[in-house]
């Protein structure tokens, strides 16, 4: 199947516009392999910018997607659900981080914008060798091991049991309560340490 893949970057306000130069950026992406649209948006995140990923995906064919923009970690999943609401395949989706890594780290606005270019690029080569994957369910066994039986896995044990879940607390040792058990007395209270 032929890589139709959509390249999306934001200006996070400013928060990577003023660091970035951002359209040098775009059109650097419109000429990497597969690449069918490359677009600027000043909040992609936004509904607004998510309407446009959505349109595009629908009226070019998309069965790529890379999001050149903030940290994964605070809106990968606002894109996966938005490449879902549209039918694609939310694992076909890659992020390349330049605003914490680029935008937020260099002072110099062209070696940002080479950096930046650089992440796009490797962004837009790595998802084109992801694969669809689908979310299935799996049954587990709840029951839990906790190795060694010291203060740290004794109170591990007595949280997990406390819970209601089944634990198997296990020690190497002939007895419990690891280098605690050694001692005679725990500061500040003086009590017995067993």
């Amino acid at each position: 199947m032929e890589q139709r893949i959509g390249v999306y970057v934001c200006d996070c306000g400013a928060n990577i516009a003023s660091t970035v130069d951002v359209p040098q950026v775009v059109e650097f992406a419109k000429g990497l392999p597969g690449v069918v649209i490359a677009r600027e948006y000043k909040f992609v995140c936004s509904d607004p910018g998510q309407d446009i990923i959505k349109k595009d995906i629908k009226e070019q064919k998309l069965n790529r997607v890379v999001i050149s923009s903030c940290s994964p970690r605070l809106h990968e999943l606002t894109f996966r659900r938005t490449l879902a609401s549209v039918g694609l395949n939310p694992y076909l989706m890659e992020m390349a981080n330049i605003r914490e890594q680029v935008a937020w780290v260099t002072e110099n606005k062209e070696l940002a914008t080479q950096k930046a270019k650089a992440l796009v690029s490797a962004a837009v080569k790595r998802v084109s060798y992801h694969q669809p994957l689908e979310i299935r369910e799996v049954s587990m066994n709840p029951n839990t091991l906790v190795v060694g039986a010291g203060i740290a896995g004794i109170q591990a044990a007595l949280e997990i049991a406390n819970s209601g879940h089944k634990v198997y607390l296990v020690e190497r040792e002939p007895s419990i309560g690891g280098h605690m058990a050694q001692l005679d007395k725990t500061f500040p209270t003086l009590d017995c340490s067993a």
